[in-house]
């Protein structure tokens, strides 16, 4: 390759000079050596070092503020876990999940929804506990009959949310829609979270700690349920 092929490659992506460390150490040899007819590399090389250095440390900090954040997540999940574990009645156990579990979860309500015969209708009455008719839980929210359902699902709320939210509807935009396994021969059920900030649940968040939230709320409701 001759000179000029050489000067247009570098002037068409400097960067195959400025990233290089081996070319620029012997840059700036040659500059020190030289006639003073070569402009001075070392400013360059501080400037894009100083600023590797800022993306290093932005990217340091926003994997601290994530472990963190995690870590806070992870012990909340671990206090409304022992909040559902400590009652020793049904009424004490909604009680726990619509009072200290909705406050350690910063949540704005607590719904266990259950599919419901009308016969079966009257345990709706307790508070915290919604009825929703055979199929309900599948149509609200909207399983794929090609796929297997969602374990968790976190989205805005759309127009169906009154069956769960009722009078709260217009106040809840944004929820977590928990699926729970209550047994063998058992209809469908789901523990639902609501929230008045429309970010607080969506679909590309992560779902880890609400997994194993609902797999340790769904056995201690078998307790009362089965």
């Amino acid at each position: 390759m001759d000179r000029a092929a050489i000067r247009d490659l570098i002037l068409e992506d400097p960067a195959l000079v400025l990233d290089d460390g081996d070319v620029m150490r012997a840059l700036v040899a040659a500059q020190d050596h030289g006639d003073g007819r070569i402009t001075d590399l070392r400013g360059v090389l501080v400037d894009r070092l100083e600023g590797r250095l800022g993306e290093l440390e932005q990217t340091h900090r926003t994997v601290i503020a994530a472990a963190y954040e995690n870590l806070s997540g992870t012990q909340q999940i671990h206090r409304a876990v022992m909040e559902i574990l400590a009652p020793t009645d049904f009424a004490g156990f909604l009680a726990a999940m619509t009072g200290p579990v909705a406050d350690i979860l910063t949540v704005d309500t607590v719904r266990l929804a259950l599919e419901l015969s009308p016969e079966e209708r009257a345990i709706a009455n307790a508070r915290g506990i919604v009825a929703l008719p055979i199929g309900g839980v599948d149509s609200y929210v909207g399983a794929m009959r090609d796929r297997d359902p969602a374990r968790i699902t976190l989205r805005p709320t759309g127009p169906t949310a009154t069956a769960v939210f009722e009078e709260q509807t217009l106040r809840i935009r944004s929820e977590a829609l928990m699926r729970l396994d209550l047994g063998e021969g058992r209809r469908a059920a789901m523990l639902v979270f609501g929230s008045g900030d429309m970010d607080r649940f969506a679909p590309d968040q992560g779902t880890d700690l609400l997994e194993f939230f609902t797999g340790c709320f769904e056995r201690s409701v078998r307790r009362w349920l089965a």
